[in-house]
């Protein structure tokens, strides 16, 4: 009997098996790079969230986990390495509490017997001083509020006033107040604005502070304040963009800020502030930027007229920067292959992974920079080039031997693809020792916005957002400069309206956070 062949399942060639089991394999491969995907950001996540955000290793694991740790380790013959028993006595140094105390005033009260005190409970006879005990506290002066009443006299002549026609009148001079028709001073002004952009302290808890004091002033006033203030400050800070665009090696970063009333966009829509800086040559620079989008096109029309060497991540808008050279940050490249490490699942050795591999190259290099800190340009050029410049042509040879071993949507894939891509920006700075290996001083610099951003969250107009960032322009140039943010912004605010011409650039470069000219109680009291 012939048997009968459902009409409903169609019947498959060996070569239609095969192509179908062929599509199933690779689905399969595919899920499984996906589930393995989700599995590390989950690991890696959770590890940002609870784990230690530190991103140290040892700088001797290369050595030690790679090539040659039982030659690094090992004592000749397996002979057990001699003990050394030292011992010595040494006087023990003073404290910290009173070391740090020599640059604060000091208030003495000192305590005495009575002069019928002064007697000798054995015999009689009067007590001399022998020696005094000294113990030292700090005291603590709260913020205190009181109103300055400025009284200008109008002077006459009574002669005139009784015999000519006219009678001249004289006004003693007065200072121009820093906010016409407000309650404004200069160091009201300051303090508002060092409470925010130094220690975070949002508006509305200013507000909540003064009232406490005995003051009762709105945030609104308080933020008409920050307005009104910097457009002085911005006189200066154009100055400090000038002197920005004739160096020849700089800095740039961006962050997200939030502005809620942009014109054509909703209040969720992320805007961004951009930092410029100057490196470790010249005038310490921070200049901030603030700019509805991250389009390339900011750092083009504010770098416009430099050229020389620009200290940037990995972001490509940089590239349209014209007529200068990228320097890449190889902290982002290290960072890339710390969180793959640390995305690898519980129990898996990790001393022998090419994450591990990956993160050591970059150790080796940064141990180099470490110990040519204090180097010069052409010390640390010359060493660049005899130890760090083959450790990066070994790499390059591990990231080309790595890359087809690993799946590109990895971690691992995706830290082995950003240094080939970023090749040419990392390894630029070789060609001069005056650059730096990473771009962290962008980061440090930009990192009390980020701070802020935490307190006070958003903006609330584009207008509030160029304030800010030009405040935040004076505030860390100042702090960049060993200045006293507050005292260098009352002074600011105390010599600004006395300009006889805004524009003056002699009147104010003596202004500018590095001039000589200023006075001492704007330079800091801390080491």
């Amino acid at each position: 009997m012939e048997k009968k062949t459902n009409a409903l399942t169609p019947t498959l060639t060996t070569e239609e098996y095969e192509a179908q089991v062929a599509r199933l394999e690779q689905q399969v491969a595919e899920l499984s790079a996906k589930l393995k995907w989700y599995e590390e950001q989950f690991r890696l996540a959770q590890k940002k969230r609870f784990g230690a955000s530190s991103e140290k290793t040892d700088p001797n694991q290369l050595e030690l986990d790679l090539f040659n740790e039982a030659e690094v380790l090992a004592t000749p013959k397996g002979e057990e390495p001699p003990m050394e028993k030292i011992t010595y006595e040494r006087r023990k140094p003073a404290g910290p509490r009173t070391a740090k105390l020599d640059h604060l005033p000091v208030e003495t009260v000192t305590y005495e017997l009575n002069e019928d005190e002064r007697v000798c409970s054995c015999c009689g006879n009067p007590l001399h001083e022998m020696s005094s005990e000294t113990r030292h506290e700090i005291a603590i002066i709260p913020a205190q509020v009181k109103v300055v009443q400025h009284v200008r006299k109008v002077y006459a002549c009574r002669r005139c006033e009784r015999e000519e026609i006219r009678t001249p009148i004289v006004t003693a001079p007065m200072p121009n107040p820093i906010y016409p028709g407000s309650l404004a001073s200069p160091s009201s002004m300051a303090y508002v604005m060092t409470q925010k952009y130094v220690d975070s302290q949002p508006l509305y808890r200013q507000e909540q502070q003064f009232s406490r004091l005995g003051l009762s002033i709105s945030r609104q006033t308080l933020a008409n304040w920050m307005m009104y203030g910097a457009e002085w400050l911005s006189l200066l800070t154009d100055r400090m963009r000038e002197h920005l665009l004739k160096q020849d090696i700089l800095h740039a970063d961006e962050t997200t800020l939030q502005v809620l009333r942009e014109p054509g966009k909703s209040a969720e829509t992320q805007s961004y502030l951009w930092l410029y800086r100057t490196g470790r040559m010249g005038p310490p620079i921070v200049l901030y930027d603030y700019k509805p989008t991250r389009n390339g096109e900011h750092p083009r029309n504010f770098l416009s007229g430099f050229r020389g060497y620009l200290h940037v991540d990995g972001y490509s808008g940089y590239h349209k920067v014209q007529g200068v050279t990228l320097v890449g940050c190889w902290a982002h490249a290290r960072r890339k292959f710390d969180e793959a490490l640390k995305a690898m699942p519980a129990g898996q050795p990790k001393t022998e992974t090419a994450a591990r591999q990956g993160l050591e190259f970059c150790n080796q290099l940064f141990a180099i920079e470490r110990g040519l800190r204090d180097a010069s340009p052409e010390e640390r050029y010359a060493v660049r080039m005899e130890r760090s410049k083959p450790i990066l042509e070994a790499y390059l040879a591990w990231l080309q031997k790595q890359r087809p071993r690993t799946l590109p949507k990895s971690l691992l894939g995706q830290a082995i693809a950003y240094s080939l891509n970023q090749w040419d920006k990392l390894t630029a700075f070789l060609q001069d020792g005056r650059l730096e290996i990473d771009n962290n001083r962008s980061e440090r610099s930009i990192k009390p916005f980020v701070i802020g951003r935490k307190n006070w969250l958003f903006a609330n107009t584009p207008r509030g957002a160029k304030a800010s960032a030009t405040i935040y322009s004076m505030i860390e140039t100042a702090k960049e400069n060993g200045l006293n943010p507050f005292q260098y912004l009352k002074y600011l605010f105390e010599q600004l309206p006395q300009l006889v011409d805004p524009k003056d650039t002699e009147a104010l470069d003596n202004l500018l956070p590095w001039s000589p000219t200023l006075p001492l109680v704007c330079r800091t009291t801390q080491s």
